[in-house]
C-alpha cells in the first residue's frame, strides 16, 4: 500500500526541522501550525504579522503541488472514511488543539526541541492518544 523511503523522510525531516528553526531565529515565532492560521484568521490589528503567516501557510499548499508538477507523479488518494465522519474527526482534532494550547508541530516539533516538559506530555498524550485509536479502529472495530 505505502512504500517507505528512508532517505526521502529523513530530508523531509531536515527541511522541516531547518524550517522551525529558521523561523525561530528569524522571526521569534514558534512554528506551530494552528498558531500561525490563528493568527492569520484573527481579526487584530496585526498587519505586519499577516505577511509571514500568509507566507507560510501558502507554502505548505504550494509545496506539494509544485513537487507534483515537477515531477509529474500524481499521489493515488483515496478516503475509506465516510465525510461526515471524516468531518467530525477534524473537528475533534480542532478542540484538540485548543484544549492542548498547540498542535502536533507546536508541540511535537518546536517544544520537544526546546524541552519544553509541557509540550513533552502534549506529545505523549497525542501519540498515546493516536496509537490507541489507530488500535481500536483496526483491530476492535473493523475486526482485523
Amino acid at each position: 500500500m505505502n512504500t517507505f523511503t528512508p532517505l526521502a523522510s529523513l530530508l523531509g525531516g531536515i527541511l522541516i526541522g531547518l524550517s522551525a528553526v529558521a523561523l525561530l531565529l528569524l522571526n521569534g515565532r514558534i512554528a506551530g501550525i494552528s498558531g500561525i492560521t490563528a493568527g492569520l484568521l484573527s481579526f487584530s490589528d496585526k498587519a505586519p504579522d499577516r505577511g509571514w503567516r500568509i507566507a507560510f501557510i501558502v507554502g505548505l499548499v504550494a509545496a506539494p503541488l509544485m513537487l507534483m508538477l515537477l515531477s509529474g507523479d500524481r499521489p493515488d488518494i483515496s478516503f475509506v472514511v465516510p465525510l461526515p465522519l471524516t468531518l467530525l474527526a477534524g473537528l475533534l482534532v480542532g478542540f484538540g488543539t485548543v484544549l492542548g494550547n498547540g498542535c502536533t508541530s507546536g508541540h511535537g516539533i518546536c517544544g520537544v526541541a526546546r524541552l519544553s516538559p509541557r509540550s513533552i506530555i502534549a506529545t505523549v498524550v497525542f501519540m498515546a492518544a493516536g496509537i490507541a485509536t489507530t488500535f481500536v479502529t483496526q483491530h476492535l472495530i473493523a475486526g482485523g
